[in-house]
């Protein structure tokens, strides 16, 4: 079968449909009829404050292919405290939660020019998600404004298909942010955990804001660790530093390509990105995926006797004991992870509140 990005040229079983406000059900020859065809209702007129909108309901079997997103106002705390949810099989817990700028591939409320294998933002302006969503029975997605005021014009479409070959054993997309303003010394940043099923962990955006950059010491020693399935104390995979995750070497700079980048680096702000495409990452029963906090001076030393890396870094201090090269560090840090898993979910942690999601942007 000749295929283009994974879809065939034709298909006598599937169909093309999208929703938008001038065609909310994405009923067949339904699209543009407002104002006599003439871009009547080309967007909801006022996402308020506190308000949840269900941007696409639709029964399947089908696919979700293409989410495309604009929004008049783009700053840190409005983009943080908008909240993206999507729900599959009437499933009460959603299988997506995530603040709009992150899911979308940026962190820190931010936005940039990048694209990805999955993500696009376009002259960042424009927020694209090309990540396949299938669904056996319904699919449901909303966003809440969270806010301290209205947004105004929320624009949206969702392009998907209908009659894909999707079952109960089908794993399904799922994606979930955490944030932990200061993390605990010697304790690895957990970026996803609780999962019970089969599936495919599909990678990562991640977000470092850096207070130690005055120093000018470097944050990314720490390792990704994969615990797969019935793996306790030590993980099956694991890295060699932060950097090197994202697949860059030697400090992190600003960048972007199809598995991984740094779309924006300013300052103190690192947002990250690390997707597994061609080294696909599956497990079977669980997942666990984490991060140390671990960083280096430049300077080669010793450990302490106990083992300990050489130096210690605590929420808002630096403190040089002696030279050692690496040293623990506390961090502001976040994640938004992306995967595949067979459903039920199980319920996500409790979702950061508004004071820790706008904290220090």
């Amino acid at each position: 079968m000749i295929e283009i990005y994974g879809s065939p040229l034709y298909s006598p079983t599937l169909k093309s449909r999208a929703i938008c406000a001038e065609n909310p059900t994405g009923a067949p020859g339904e699209g543009g009829k407002a104002q006599q065809g003439r871009k009547g209702s080309a967007f909801l007129p006022n996402l308020e404050k506190g308000m949840t909108y269900a941007f696409a309901e639709i029964e399947g079997p089908g696919a979700i292919r293409h989410i495309w997103i604009t929004l008049p106002k783009r700053y840190p705390h409005m983009l943080r405290n908008l909240i993206l949810r999507f729900y599959w099989e009437g499933q009460e817990t959603p299988s997506v939660e995530a603040p709009i700028s992150d899911f979308f591939g940026v962190s820190h409320g931010r936005t940039a020019p990048f694209e990805n294998a999955f993500q696009l933002m376009a002259e960042g302006k424009g927020f694209n998600s090309y990540f396949y969503m299938p669904f056996a029975k319904k699919a449901k997605l909303t966003i809440t404004n969270e806010a301290e005021e209205d947004l105004g014009m929320f624009f949206y479409q969702v392009d998907y298909t209908l009659g894909d070959p999707v079952d109960a054993d089908t794993p399904l997309f799922h994606a979930q942010f955490r944030r932990v303003a200061n993390t605990t010394l010697y304790e690895d940043f957990v970026i996803l955990d609780g999962v019970e099923g089969k599936g495919r962990f599909l990678g990562v955006n991640f977000g470092l804001i850096d207070r130690y950059a005055a120093y000018n010491v470097w944050w990314g020693e720490g390792e990704v660790k994969m615990y797969l399935d019935d793996d306790t104390d030590y993980p099956t995979i694991c890295g060699t530093g932060s950097e090197d995750y994202a697949c860059s070497a030697w400090g992190l700079g600003q960048f972007h390509a199809r598995e991984c980048g740094a779309p924006f680096i300013q300052g103190a702000y690192v947002s990250f990105y690390r997707f597994h495409v061609s080294d696909p990452i599956y497990f079977s029963k669980r997942i666990k995926v984490a991060i140390q906090q671990i960083g280096n001076d430049g300077v080669v030393g010793p450990e302490t006797e106990d083992g300990r890396l050489g130096k210690f870094v605590r929420a808002g201090e630096y403190k040089k004991d002696y030279e050692g090269g690496n040293y623990e560090r506390c961090d502001d840090v976040c994640a938004t992870a992306y995967w595949y898993q067979t459903v039920p979910t199980a319920p996500f942690p409790a979702f950061p509140d508004k004071a820790l999601r706008s904290h220090n942007l």
